[in-house]
């Protein structure tokens, strides 16, 4: 008597769906969406998450098979790790079953995403894994569409960081590059206002909340937001010199 054939495992996908706009959906993750046996997604508290609010802004239906995933907002690394190890176990299971397991990142998977964690975890669980990672459009360059300014040219630097690498790293950042992108700004947004305004920056900052989502926000007056609360897709753009840029030219 022969044995079963057993079907061959699944393939895990990162789809990077943009920061917000269903437009900048690429043809090759829309395509995906399209295909995928399976979607999976990190759940917010409230239900749904923002990766699955943007394919739903898309009017696309949901697969036959989902699995929304809780990952906490915590830095104890002991939940985080715990949290993210029973997501690995759960993607495995579909990925056992045959079935690709599309996973819904806004922005793009590759740059500050929470599919790294868990394609860590899963490929430590088993090393056999296919991987594939659809690339989008990352936050900060939608945010600079936003403001329409560049992010640099010619010879000139960008340094794209968490505001949470703390003010010195962010003072000598301002010194050492011509545009400085702050990720993750909302824990550190007071101190870092009342850096820029000590180094009179301010009117070179430009700050974006939730870019290409129907909650965009961009605030030119960056003073006017300290002490308030802002959220967590927040970022800041500080253009630190405004010379002509090099251009390739020798000094």
């Amino acid at each position: 008597m022969s044995s079963p054939i057993s079907s061959p495992q699944g393939r895990l996908i990162a789809a990077s769906l943009g920061p917000g706009d269903p437009g900048l959906i690429t043809r090759s993750a829309w395509h995906a969406l399209q295909s995928a046996s399976c979607w999976a997604w990190p759940e917010s508290r409230e239900g749904g998450g923002y990766a699955m609010a943007i394919v739903q802004r898309a009017g696309l239906p949901l697969p036959a098979h989902t699995l929304p995933l809780a990952f906490p907002m915590t830095r104890d690394p002991v939940m985080l790790a715990r949290h993210w190890h029973m997501a690995a176990q759960q993607v495995l299971a579909k990925l056992n079953q045959g079935m690709d397991v599309l996973f819904l990142v806004e922005g793009d998977a590759s740059f500050f995403a929470t599919f790294g964690h868990l394609q860590r975890t899963v490929q430590a669980l088993d090393g056999g894994v296919p991987i594939e990672i659809i690339p989008g459009v990352s936050s900060p360059l939608a945010a600079a569409a936003c403001t329409r300014q560049s992010l640099g040219d010619g010879d000139q630097g960008v340094a794209l960081v968490p505001a949470t690498v703390g003010l010195e790293r962010i003072d000598r950042l301002l010194t050492d590059f011509e545009t400085v992108v702050l990720l993750k700004i909302r824990p550190m947004l007071d101190a870092v206002l009342e850096l820029l305004r000590e180094r009179r920056l301010l009117e070179k900052a430009r700050f974006v909340e939730r870019a290409g989502s129907p909650e965009e926000r961009v605030i030119t007056d960056v003073w006017s937001l300290k002490g308030t609360q802002v959220h967590y897709l927040s970022l800041l753009i500080i253009h630190c010199n405004d010379g002509e840029a090099a251009l390739g030219r020798s000094p």
